[in-house]
């Protein structure tokens, strides 16, 4: 008896009261799909339950093919995957391409894909296709004779959009035949040949292909009769129209599969989101990025990359996994879902159009799912009666915040510090003793922990901190006004030089100052736009230290706006000035460090520069998905919101009219006593701009703002989309119409200042539209973007 206890005690010791756990009771899925069997709903079906990295169901049901003979349908089936293609194949490639830096998801698709911009597409990008808010129709015209891939993408590149992009959920093919295309273009390969070598090789899936060959087509599971002839059963040629014109091979559809390979690639997936051992072929951080919500934010279905997560096409979840899951169906039966809350897929895969056409499957694949939850002890609320959880919370807030925690973002400051500020002592093998340095920083300049910069240099092995520098609005940020004299830093009683006096002169370190210190720091937190005094001081630093010699050192920080996006009037090359001080677009989608490297090219300077990068950060990342704290760059940008908006209404504030600067919402709101707000917002409100809009506000700024304590009528802008909002476009169009607006009143001229750009400023004042203007605008910002490649950091 005492043996029998102790290999008892010994089994619950290695096992875990899990291994005599009852096995999960999955009848309920036999009686569904019987039934949906019996009536008629399909002809058979494979379905595939995984959970904890195990298969714990796996059946077949059912007939493979009623016509010309019955034939059972087993296991290892082939199936027409349908729409299972967008996620199994070309979503995953396309973030692939992501992952390697070849293409952003916020740029414009038009950029990889020039005719693409035809009929009004230019401003649409790929986080739009990826998500289905592109704007563009269901489906390419099948009414009218045409074959092949080239004809198709032909008619996709040329089709007009129903909608702006951003504005409206449409599920559509042409989003992932367009996405094909760009699969295509970037890669040199085609689709088919693309995913067998980067996505099913890499995962085992043997039996995963586009254009199955022959030697498959006894194991292929048929669809329906070929239209218009009703001889010929479709048996491994694809059902879906539109792919068959194409020649099989689509971003939308064509791909089979069988579910054992699709529980590959679940399984694969959920391991990687997880952290622990994968094959799946994307990063962790990437992958997370895919399957959390990337859809507009005002926007009622939830989509991610490629992937369905509440929207009218997620009934396959049923009513137990939680929302944070996702998955996908195919028109033709079949449909993944997948929890990472509890390690679990359901894969349902059926020729539900076989022989005669779809049937409706109704509830059928949502039913399963639920069945297989409640099986396994799945609740509602995302939780899981018995099993542990992967890392994740049971939330779509729980998900953000580990993408957050796991793509933690280090910047210039922590990896120097983490690396024993070995970026200076490089430096101090040419100067005996301490190093003497100068910082350049202000409130901005804190690590992750929030420690000062100033702090950290002051302690810093083998180094001395001899002066410090501050910018416009002074160490602190906190000062609204001109001519800001010296101090003195509280805490460390270091001298600190102010670089914002009266003159030119007196905003700029003086030759004498940079020879009296061994290098320079600079630790600034950008706002990514062109008119931003920040970017002025460091370059002055760098050009005075071409002349010194004297090293510059530049932590890096992450451009806010996201990096990826480059917008707006490139500025004149000629009248430089403290706002203008190198041709740049007002959205330049560069960080500091990548500016410095820019200002030293286009100036053919000899300037020591050392640019210390950031690690965990990519282009295309907003600053709220970094991880790092906000802290106010400076007094009248005090969160996401304002410096989103800050392109636009930093255009037009050195005119008349009020930007909302001495109110709680400064760059939030625009106005003057002598606008009429409702035909303001109105107006802006007919042109249906992309990803904001406007309601009538009235606000009555603080002195000495422009208008102060006097009552401003005017709008608030409210953004919907911060992807897909072109902000320097949107500056100009509120331009455009106060100038027609009140011709009389608005002082047009005094926006030269901050918009830089004469040929502008002149069509403006002739009364071009926007449109016309920034379309005018194009050559100079692509070759912007030709100098701009080449000193880029991150991918």
């Amino acid at each position: 008896m005492r043996r029998f206890v102790t290999v008892i005690g010994l089994l619950l010791l290695f096992c875990g009261l899990d291994c005599f756990a009852a096995q999960p009771d999955f009848a309920s899925i036999d009686r569904l799909v019987n039934a949906g069997i019996a009536n008629h709903k399909l002809p058979g079906a494979v379905v595939i339950v995984g959970h904890n990295g195990h298969i714990v169901y796996r059946r077949a049901y059912g007939s493979r093919s009623l016509i010309p003979a019955q034939e059972r349908m087993t296991a290892n089936t082939i199936f027409d995957m349908a729409s299972l293609t967008k996620c199994l194949a070309t979503a995953t490639a396309v973030m692939q391409l992501y992952q390697q830096g070849r293409i952003s998801v916020d740029e414009p698709v038009a950029h990889y894909l020039p005719e693409f911009a035809q009929n009004g597409k230019q401003n649409i990008t790929v986080r739009n296709l990826l998500t289905h808010y592109s704007g563009l129709p269901p489906d390419l015209p099948l009414t009218e004779p045409w074959e092949g891939k080239s004809e198709a993408y032909r008619m996709a590149f040329a089709i007009k959009p129903s909608t702006p992009p951003g504005v409206r959920f449409v599920y559509s093919d042409i989003n992932f035949i367009v996405l094909g295309a760009l699969v295509e273009k970037i890669t040199g390969q085609t689709l088919d040949e693309y995913a067998a070598e980067h996505i099913y090789k890499p995962l085992g899936m043997s039996h995963t292909r586009f254009l199955p060959p022959v030697e498959w087509r006894a194991l292929i599971a048929p669809t329906q009769y070929e239209q218009g002839d009703h001889g010929t059963m479709l048996r491994g040629v694809v059902h879906d129209p539109t792919s068959r014109r194409m020649g099989g091979v689509a971003g939308h559809a064509g791909l089979f599969s069988t579910a054992d390979d699709v529980s590959l690639f679940a399984q694969a997936l959920l391991d990687r989101l997880a952290g622990r051992p994968s094959t799946f072929p994307l990063s962790r951080a990437v992958l997370a990025k895919m399957v959390i919500p990337e859809q507009p934010a005002t926007a009622t279905a939830l989509r991610g990359f490629g992937w369905d997560i509440d929207s009218p096409f997620s009934s396959n979840r049923g009513t137990i996994f939680p929302i944070g899951s996702f998955g996908h169906t195919g028109f033709t039966g079949t449909s993944l879902w997948m929890d990472p809350v509890s390690n679990t897929y359901v894969v349902t895969l059926a020729n539900a159009v076989h022989p005669d056409g779809p049937k409706g499957l109704g509830t059928l694949r949502g039913d399963v799912a639920d069945s297989a939850a409640i099986a396994l002890g799945i609740r509602p609320d995302g939780g899981k009666l018995s099993a542990r959880l992967t890392g994740y919370n049971e939330s779509i807030a729980g998900m953000r915040h580990w993408l957050a925690r796991n793509g933690e973002v280090k910047t210039g400051i922590d990896v120097l510090a983490s690396d024993g500020f070995a970026e200076l002592t490089s430096l101090s093998r040419n100067h005996p003793g301490q190093l003497r340095i100068g910082l350049l920083t202000n409130q901005s300049g804190v690590d992750s922990s929030g420690r000062r910069t100033i702090d950290l240099l002051a302690h810093a092995p083998n180094v001395e901190l001899k002066t410090l520098f501050s910018p416009e609005h002074g160490i602190h940020g906190t000062l609204d006004r001109e001519n800001i004299g010296n101090s003195k830093d509280e805490t460390t009683g270091i001298p600190v030089i102010s670089l914002y006096g009266a003159t030119d002169k007196q905003r700029r370190p003086s030759l004498d100052m940079l020879r009296q210190l061994d290098a320079v720091v600079i630790d600034l937190q950008d706002s990514g736009v062109r008119f931003y005094t920040y970017e002025t001081v460091m370059d002055y630093f760098l050009e005075a230290a071409s002349q010194t010699g004297t090293p510059i050192v530049v932590l890096d920080r992450p451009d806010p706006l996201n990096g990826a996006v480059v917008q707006g009037p490139v500025s004149d090359a000629d009248d430089l000035s403290y706002v203008h001080y190198l041709p740049l677009p007002v959205r330049h989608g560069m960080t500091m460090g990548e500016l410095a490297r820019y200002f030293v090219q286009q100036r053919g300077l000899h300037t020591p520069l050392k640019v210390v990068a950031m690690q965990g950060w990519q282009r295309g990342d907003w600053y709220d998905s970094t991880a790092l704290t906000w802290v106010n760059p400076s007094p009248n940008l005090r969160n996401m919101n304002e410096a989103t908006l800050y392109p636009a209404l930093g255009l037009v504030e050195s005119t008349n009219i009020s930007v909302g600067r001495g109110t709680d919402t400064p760059f939030e709101l625009l106005g003057a006593p002598w606008i009429n707000g409702r035909l303001l917002a109105a107006k802006l409100n007919a042109e249906f701009i992309p990803g904001v809009r406007f309601v009538p506000a009235d606000f009555t700024p603080a002195k000495p703002a422009p208008y102060g304590d006097e009552l401003c009528h005017g709008i608030q802008l409210i953004v919907t989309n911060r992807n897909v909002l072109d902000s320097p476009r949107l500056g100009v169009e509120i331009a455009a119409l106060l100038r027609r607006l009140y011709p009389d009143k608005f002082l047009l001229n005094k926006m030269k200042t901050l918009l830089a750009n004469r040929s502008v400023l002149e069509e403006l004042q002739r009364g071009e539209s926007a449109n016309t203007i920034m379309e005018q605008e194009r050559p100079s910002l692509e070759h912007f973007l030709e100098q701009r490649q080449r000193v880029l950091l991150y991918p």
